[in-house]
């Protein structure tokens, strides 16, 4: 890819109008301008916004991976953009080089799909979680993964424009993993770059009300759509016995068994099992499509 021209998509529901100010000032400072950003209410007005800022107020909340889709689709239609870069609206870039950075990336191989930035509080610290593999120990390896993190993050344009979008059925959670997938079934790498930092405030998943029944309900969803029909149950089985180890709230698990039972019996879009070579090629990178 040539001279990539990186635009900007950010969503938000209203709530945040600082951080949001904050985020959008920092991309202003960066090295690399933008050719567009576009910043979507997802269900919520917006504040008033800098100049030259697109922006789209939905009437109902479509969950991250509709919003993102909104925004998108408003990229695609400019035509004028080569790599969206998703950022949450309560993030920080900290440095001005990092466009520079994806650029240089994108324009150093035109099979790189998604770039995976690294995601760290105010005290420069990244949290396990955050980390892209299984191995997490060592937040600044650098390297090829098999998904990455929704918070911060670059997107080949020309391979979305091949695998699709983001799958709004989900609405949230577990969507950057099937969007990874078909991204890597496709022959696109994904790279976790770590200098790529989002400053961004220390949390945790389940501050989201629907946290537990969206986490259970989308893996059985994941499974259905892209793995092949043996590995289904050893999927569901591994990451049902890590719910059971790891589960702290009686009511967090029953959210979680409800929602797997959903996933089980509600439609969950078209299924395209991954090649095996796919498989192999995950497992290569330290992380079988079974955990």
């Amino acid at each position: 890819m040539r001279h990539p021209r990186v635009g900007v998509a950010i969503l938000t529901m209203g709530n945040r109008p600082e951080e949001l100010r904050a985020l959008l000032d920092s991309v202003a400072k960066q090295d690399a301008a933008p050719t567009r950003v576009v910043v979507v209410g997802n269900g919520s007005p917006l504040p008033p916004l800098p100049d030259g800022v697109t922006t789209v107020e939905l009437g109902e909340n479509l969950g991250v991976s509709g919003g993102r889709n909104v925004a998108l689709r408003a990229l695609q239609e400019f035509g004028d953009v080569d790599v969206v870069v998703d950022l949450d609206d309560d993030g920080l870039l900290i440095s001005p080089e990092v466009f520079g950075r994806i650029q240089e990336l994108y324009q150093q191989d035109d099979r790189l799909g998604i770039v995976s930035f690294r995601i760290a509080d105010e005290t420069g610290h990244t949290q396990r979680r955050h980390v892209p593999r299984l191995r997490a120990g060592d937040p600044m390896r650098r390297g090829l993964v098999t998904t990455f993190l929704g918070g911060g993050h670059a997107l080949s344009m020309p391979m979305l424009e091949q695998v699709g979008g983001w799958p709004e059925e989900f609405f949230y959670a577990h969507e950057e993993t099937d969007l990874a997938w078909r991204a890597l079934d496709a022959g696109w790498k994904i790279l976790y770059e770590p200098g790529l930092v989002l400053q961004h405030p220390r949390t945790l998943p389940t501050r989201h009300a629907v946290y537990h029944r969206m986490v259970a309900r989308n893996r059985v969803w994941l499974a259905k759509r892209h793995l092949p029909a043996v590995l289904v149950p050893v999927y569901l089985g591994v990451w049902t016995l890590l719910t059971l180890v790891r589960s702290r709230s009686l009511g967090g698990l029953k959210a979680w068994a409800g929602g797997f039972m959903e996933g089980a019996r509600t439609p969950c879009g078209r299924r395209r099992p991954i090649r095996w070579a796919t498989v192999w090629h995950m497992t290569r990178l330290g992380r079988p499509p079974i955990i």
